[in-house]
């Protein structure tokens, strides 16, 4: 598919329906796309596709989301105040999910709605791009859903004077729309291996079979995720494995491996994202930083024993708190004495201060746009970068490991997590990251509240920076939990406070209304019928 995306008409046409998504569910003049002209050619229909493609995901919140849960921080002052619980229906992060969503639902409903206008379509091309479009559609809803409780739901594009009359659908019947979207449409889309090179990127049967799963997963029907994560491990959905590499699975050499099933895609130069200007070491070339992970994130990863950190047979050293951990906290944060690997060859990352003996920048100084939690990100850095860490790497929405993570969470709730299950996910999971020692891969064997620990750590920690996390504590419902208190960072503090560890931002979750975000309050002074979410 990246070669579809550099058809320069994408550009134009995205820019045309984005431009509309402040008018929000009247995006965009009607007559733009659905004059008959402009659906004269299989070229223009795909390039009209492409567009609801662009509009799946942005980076910006694949990265940035991760600073709403516990696994780190952000300096977007967005972010901050969601993080910090002062945010209102005002807030442009949530104004932007909800008109972004929007915007991608109009663009596949106007192209459900024309391409069969297409005269010289192929038939089964036809049926696959509507399957296609369908699958995208059912994706924003699942967003908005997910996000806001119960949302409008748009099975076709309204007219001005219906989207200023639209009222909130049940959340019931919107998530009853999505499944029925996703499992009609599975058996009409191609497999990974079905698709040609040129199509590489397009959604696939295993996307569709992926996305449901983590639709049930969000409801905790157990049985359904059990189900339909089994016949991906199966080979139904197409030839799925972990690539055997995971530090390796992020760079741009491993594109579309066997582990990706489905991602949001760039093109070097045609289409590429520039977050890690903001992400990465100063050291490395970044300008400043605006995103860093926790020192919770950091504490999760296990000894490569497989003890946690706090086991008293661990051989955790807090003076020494990075040696002989988990390999996947190496592949993903950037910690003192890190060494960096790029183009240029590699160098020590000196975040301690004082430590470095050039001192030729400080990676951590308080109050400065330096990181202030004393980590960086290393995962999805790419090393082929053009100017300003910009990229054209693509980056994974649903990758395999997810579904045995789904598959293993199911069962573990159903109560039928045991060795066998166990070596088929959690196992594999583990060996590739690095592990040899027994005690870190045998089943554990424990009662079902420490198999749920287990899977929701490995969880953590194997999807860390990708932007999930998020979802995964408010499904949980621990929220509350683990976002009531000071985020922290690494040991560069006064030792009479936490013990030296840095307090870096008081956050703050009230279970009685953040589970749901408001509706916009812009949508709301469009249209009176939008009800609000309690709390707001």
């Amino acid at each position: 598919m990246k070669n579809l995306l550099r058809l320069p008409r994408l550009y134009a046409l995205c820019g045309l329906l984005l431009l509309g998504s402040c008018q929000s569910l009247d995006l965009i003049p009607e007559n733009t796309f659905t004059d008959a002209s402009y659906w004269t050619s299989t070229d223009k229909a795909l390039t009209f596709l492409n567009t609801a493609y662009s509009q799946l995901y942005s980076a910006n919140a694949f990265f940035y989301n991760e600073a709403l849960s516990d696994n780190a921080w952000a300096r977007d002052q967005d972010i901050i105040a969601i993080a910090t619980g002062t945010y209102d229906p005002s807030q442009g992060r949530i104004q932007g999910e909800w008109d972004g969503r929007y915007a991608g639902i109009k663009t596949c409903n106007l192209f459900l709605a024309n391409v069969d206008r297409v005269g010289d379509m192929d038939e089964a091309l036809r049926e696959r791009t509507k399957a296609e479009a369908r699958f995208i559609r059912a994706w924003q809803h699942f967003q908005l859903m997910t996000w806001f409780g119960d949302v409008p739901l748009l099975r076709s594009d309204p007219t001005i004077e219906e989207a200023q009359t639209l009222s909130r659908t049940p959340r019931g019947e919107v998530l009853a729309f999505i499944r029925s979207e996703l499992t009609d449409i599975i058996d009409i889309l191609p497999t990974r291996e079905e698709y040609g090179e040129e199509d590489r990127g397009r959604i696939t049967r295993g996307a569709a079979m992926a996305v449901l799963a983590r639709v049930d997963l969000y409801e905790g029907d157990w049985g359904s995720v059990a189900t339909l994560t089994e016949r991906i491990m199966d080979g139904e959905a197409g030839g799925y494995s972990l690539f055997p590499d995971y530090a390796a699975l992020f760079l741009p050499e491993n594109e579309y491996s066997a582990e990706d099933i489905l991602s949001l895609q760039y093109v070097p130069e045609f289409r590429m994202w520039g977050e890690y200007f903001d992400i990465a070491p100063l050291s490395a070339g970044a300008r400043l930083n605006a995103l860093a992970p926790s020192q919770e994130l950091v504490d999760s990863y296990r000894m490569r024993n497989g003890a946690t950190i706090e086991a008293a047979d661990s051989g955790y050293d807090e003076n020494d708190p990075y040696t002989d951990r988990d390999p996947r906290l190496t592949a993903t944060v950037v910690y003192h004495n890190y060494e960096w690997e790029d183009l240029r060859g590699s160098h020590i990352i000196y975040i301690e201060p004082g430590s470095d003996p050039d001192e030729p920048i400080d990676e951590y100084a308080p109050g400065s746009s330096t990181t202030p939690t004393g980590y960086y990100t290393r995962k999805y850095f790419d090393p082929t970068h053009q100017t300003a860490l910009a990229s054209g790497l693509n980056l994974m929405l649903v990758r395999y490991a997810d579904v045995l993570l789904m598959h293993a969470e199911a069962k573990m709730e159903l109560g039928e997590l045991d060795a066998a299950v166990w070596n088929r996910t959690i196992r594999p999971l583990r060996e590739r990251a690095g592990f040899t020692d027994p005690a870190a891969l045998e089943f554990p064997g424990s009662d079902q509240a420490g198999l749920r620990q287990e899977v929701r750590n490995e969880r953590r920690v194997e999807l860390a920076m990708e932007g999930l996390r998020i979802f995964d504590i408010r499904r949980w419902r621990i929220a509350e939990e683990v976002l009531n208190g000071w985020l922290s960072g690494a040991r560069y503090g006064p030792s009479g406070t936490d013990d030296g560890y840095l307090r870096v931002q008081l956050r703050t979750f009230d279970p009685a209304k953040h589970y749901l975000w408001p509706i916009p309050r812009d949508e709301r002074l469009i249209n009176e019928n939008l009800t609000q979410n309690p709390g707001w």
